[in-house]
């Protein structure tokens, strides 16, 4: 009788041991979201796993994606190319601003138009102009390329151009990647995506005369720009291994590490 006494103890300890160590402090950080933001996000992170030894991961999603992991606690933060909604607020969201991003409109190398006025933009991606000639360009019918639904950088550009429900997509890709691919391989494509994914493939127009610089993409001289959020949930304790991410990746510290990804740092 004493032994099984002795052994039901014995299972009690080892039970309540497993339970702290289950309830115990995890020594990594995950986040999830914006495609638009992950050279930003996986240069800080590898910065931050180097200097840590505190393991990080990202989950390239889409903005809507990340917003929703973090308030169903699927990961720490949330990784957002445009602001919260007046409703995921009211969730008990919260963002903070890590950097700003411009969102340049891009075409094919091969087009002649290097140049846009908002206004213009906005009746092509709504369909009121649709042909290259009627801004400037080559005879021939304007292709749209954009993101799908639920994207951050659809959103952003879709509300400062105010085309929002508008556009008329001939595609609607998954990424930012996706977007530039596709453009340029089409003469008379046009599409939008962050500047800080850029390459050499396409060419990114100035806007109003504005090229999309970092000082005027900081001085909103450059009107299509929009924010890279962090997103948590708001009064709720983030994890102690986040919490030193979120910390390091909004200090100075991190200043250079954002320039160098392309983006402008909110500091």
């Amino acid at each position: 009788m004493k032994m099984k006494k002795l052994l039901t103890l014995a299972m009690t300890s080892i039970l309540s041991i497993a339970l702290l160590v289950g309830c115990g402090e995890k020594k990594g950080v995950s986040t999830d979201g914006s495609t638009s933001m992950e050279k930003v996000i996986g240069t800080l992170g590898e910065a931050f796993q180097s200097e840590s030894g505190i393991t990080f991961t990202y989950n390239p999603t889409g903005s809507g994606s990340g917003i929703k992991a973090v308030q169903e606690g699927r990961c720490d933060i949330g990784l957002s190319s445009r602001n919260l909604k007046p409703e995921e607020e009211s969730s008990g969201l919260e963002g903070t601003v890590l950097a700003y991003d411009g969102i340049a409109v891009i075409v094919n190398p091969k087009n002649k138009v290097s140049d846009l006025k908002t206004e213009q933009i906005s009746k092509i991606f709504s369909g009121e102009v649709t042909n290259w000639k009627d801004v400037g360009g080559e005879d021939g019918e304007i292709v749209l390329i954009g993101r799908e639904a639920g994207s951050g950088t659809r959103d952003g550009f879709e509300s400062i151009t105010k085309t929002k429900d508008k556009a008329k997509y001939r595609q609607e890709l998954t990424s930012t990647g996706d977007v530039i691919t596709t453009v340029s391989q089409n003469p008379n494509a046009i599409g939008y995506a962050s500047v800080s994914s850029l390459k050499d493939n396409v060419k990114d127009l100035t806007i109003n005369g504005v090229k999309a610089t970092d000082e005027n993409i900081k001085n909103k001289s450059y009107v299509v720009q929009r924010p890279f959020l962090l997103v948590t949930k708001k009064g709720e304790k983030l994890s102690d291994s986040a919490q030193k991410f979120f910390d390091y990746i909004t200090s100075d510290k991190a200043v250079d590490a954002i320039k160098k990804a392309g983006a402008v740092p909110a500091k």
